[in-house]
């Protein structure tokens, strides 16, 4: 079983930055996409930004130029970087990541618990 850890939401105000973190642990062989995404009331769930076990990259268009997603390895954690934040990032901002928990199986998704992230002034 795998387990994911989202830290770093809150409130800020527009303009501002806050940096996510997801943190994967238990059986954990390999990880290969990472990814984050968000849900604003009344919305459907919405990819924000994923990154390969290569480190390709591709973002909403609503956050390129802003947000930067990145990956360590070393310690099974993407992150992602928001800045110059508006009050429409608002939302529940959800990790995802396809695990393999050992070599040669099939991997599998797993999501985080959710972490809140608020705009405003």
């Amino acid at each position: 079983q795998v387990q994911l850890v989202e830290s770093g939401g809150g409130l800020v105000q527009p303009g501002g930055s806050l940096r996510l973190s997801c943190a994967a642990s238990g059986s954990i062989f390999w990880i290969y996409g990472m990814g984050w995404y968000r849900q604003a009331p009344g919305k459907q769930r919405e990819l924000v930004a994923r990154i390969s076990s290569g480190g390709q990259t591709n973002y909403a268009d609503s956050v390129k130029g802003r947000f930067t997603i990145s990956r360590d390895n070393a310690k099974n954690t993407v992150y992602v970087q928001m800045n110059s934040l508006k009050p429409e990032d608002t939302g529940v901002y959800y990790c995802n990541m396809f695990v393999a928990p050992q070599a040669h199986s099939d991997g599998d998704s797993y999501w985080g618990q959710g972490t809140q992230v608020t705009v405003s002034s």
